[in-house]
């Protein structure tokens, strides 16, 4: 980062300041580095790989063909109007102070809460999602394990507690390996790309182009019975649940070097490519198949006895191994995004226990205790929600519960958009950051996102997660009840306005606690 200056430096601590925060993180994240650490989420080679089903049992050739690059679209609109808000605001936990900006406290509060469930439970999911590749690739077939609750939860324990480790013992060495993880997924991709095409038995492109409808048990029961516009639109999940997580460019913003401009490349681009690449990857996987009709018989087995049906034994252990690492690494991402909104929530005094969870440690310079408790808590929920019986008729609670979470982390992204979009040229968001899309663009955007959350509402609450639409509005009484009964009287909120010059003597405090001298 030879051409990080000291006025560069300087220029970042004031926008920090200005905020009424102090430098506690240390920035060492380059402008590749954001953008790795939110491409090393999205991971193509998790969700894109672990959720292929939903297309290959679903629409069939035309939901990955059509369906892949109209979710992906889709995923962008918020990623482009969260990049506006993230060039003026670039904070840790940005999606919460933007609420609380362009909003008020409890729109603050609302959508931290709404961000922080979602990324804790989907820590556990892309974790769980791990566990199930490892288990389809090398622990059946090498180990000899069998899936049960305990082989599981003790699995999310060992790669849990190593994400967690890694992140605790400082930012440098997490964005050294999110760096390598961008650069493995990028080679994977193509490469997995590659040796589909050669396992390939001809090239029916125009399978990419065809609807079909597996629902009911034409596609394993993957999706109940339904018509065939209805189950394209169902597998638009896969690249919307696929293409997440891009908010961690705006969690890091305080470790990030030219936040303000870095941070909203950082988000876009990690969408842009992770959608070039899942659509060449997944494009290439459909072509390598034998035929449609049995792949979508497969159900959620279908990439691994395709990749057994079509592809060399060897060649396909290494692929899996690169896989399972990049997972792995995308797992380790989603730790510091998830500790980082603990930490910037709690320094505002939203969580219980706050001071201990926005402690700073001064040889690290990580939120150690927001780290430990978030992948401890993404552990409990998958061990808690996989219990015998945890089900809601036919359903287990974790799925319906991942569901509802995805929804609830698209919800934290939408409520500062719309809030933004009433807010643009107000005295709530009268000044932009440098990334500028204009005002006529970002509202065309944020009105794109509003559009976008009602459809992916309307389809995460379908069966087989019928029970979601239930989860949903119970958790939205209990924020209520939870919000008028005790935190609109205690929650104050981020720093605004006068309470910000208040806080400068606490800011060169918990500079100097950390060592954080303010100069290069």
């Amino acid at each position: 980062m030879s051409d990080y200056t000291e006025l560069d430096k300087k220029q970042d601590v004031h926008i920090l300041h200005s905020m009424g925060y102090a430098q506690e993180l240390e920035r060492r994240m380059s402008s590749f580095s954001n953008f790795a650490v939110s491409f090393s989420i999205i991971c193509i080679l998790s969700g894109g790989i672990n959720s292929l089903a939903q297309a290959t049992s679903g629409a069939g050739g035309a939901a990955i063909g059509i369906g892949w690059p109209l979710g992906c679209f889709i995923s962008l609109v918020f990623a482009v109007a969260m990049a506006q808000i993230s060039s003026a605001y670039p904070t840790a936990g940005g999606l919460y102070h933007w609420g609380s900006i362009l909003g008020n406290r409890f729109t603050g509060w609302l959508t931290a809460w709404f961000n922080l469930l979602g990324l804790v439970t989907v820590l556990g999911a892309i974790n769980v999602g791990t566990y199930y590749f490892f288990m389809g690739s090398f622990g059946t077939s090498y180990l000899g394990l069998t899936d049960t609750i305990t082989v599981r939860i003790i699995f999310l324990v060992i790669i849990t507690g190593a994400q967690a480790l890694v992140n605790h013992m400082g930012i440098g060495l997490t964005a050294k390996l999110t760096d390598f993880s961008g650069y493995l997924i990028f080679a994977t991709a193509i490469a997995l790309a590659a040796v589909c095409l050669l396992s390939a038995p001809s090239y029916e492109f125009g399978r990419l182009f065809t609807f079909a409808n597996y629902s009911g048990e034409a596609g394993s029961n993957v999706w109940p019975t339904t018509s065939g516009s209805w189950v394209f639109l169902l597998g638009l999940l896969l690249p919307i649940y696929t293409i997440t997580g891009y908010d961690a460019s705006a969690h890091t913003s305080e470790e990030t070097v030219k936040a303000a401009h870095s941070v909203p490349r950082g988000m876009v681009s990690s969408v842009l490519w992770s959608a070039l690449f899942g659509y060449i990857m997944l494009c290439s996987f459909v072509l390598m198949l034998p035929n449609m009709d049995d792949a979508a018989k497969q159900g959620w087995n279908v990439f691994f006895w395709a990749m057994d049906t079509q592809v060399n034994a060897t060649v396909k252990d290494i692929l899996y191994l690169a896989i399972l690492v990049s997972q792995w690494l995308c797992g380790l991402a989603t730790v510091t995004s998830v500790s980082r909104m603990i930490f910037a929530f709690s320094r505002d005094g939203g969580l219980p226990a706050s001071k201990a969870l926005s402690k700073v440690s001064p040889n690290y310079r990580t939120p150690v205790a927001a780290i430990w408790t978030g992948s401890i808590l993404s552990v409990l929920f998958v061990w808690f929600t996989s219990l015998d019986f945890m089900k809601i008729g036919e359903t287990p609670v974790y799925t319906i519960v991942v569901s509802c979470t995805v929804i609830f982390l698209f919800f934290s992204f939408a409520i500062p958009i719309t809030l933004g979009l009433f807010a643009w040229g107000t005295s709530r968001w009268d000044k932009m950051g440098p990334w500028n899309l204009g005002e006529g663009l970002f509202k065309l955007f944020a009105v794109l996102s509003i559009i976008a959350m009602i459809l992916i509402f309307i389809l995460g609450i379908q069966p087989p997660n019928g029970a979601a639409l239930y989860v949903t509005v119970g958790f939205l009484l209990l924020t209520a009840i939870v919000w008028f009964g005790f935190e609109s009287r205690r929650f104050k909120g981020p720093p605004i306005g006068a309470e910000v010059a208040k806080r400068q003597a606490e800011i060169a405090a918990a500079e100097a606690a950390v060592g954080e001298s303010g100069e290069r």
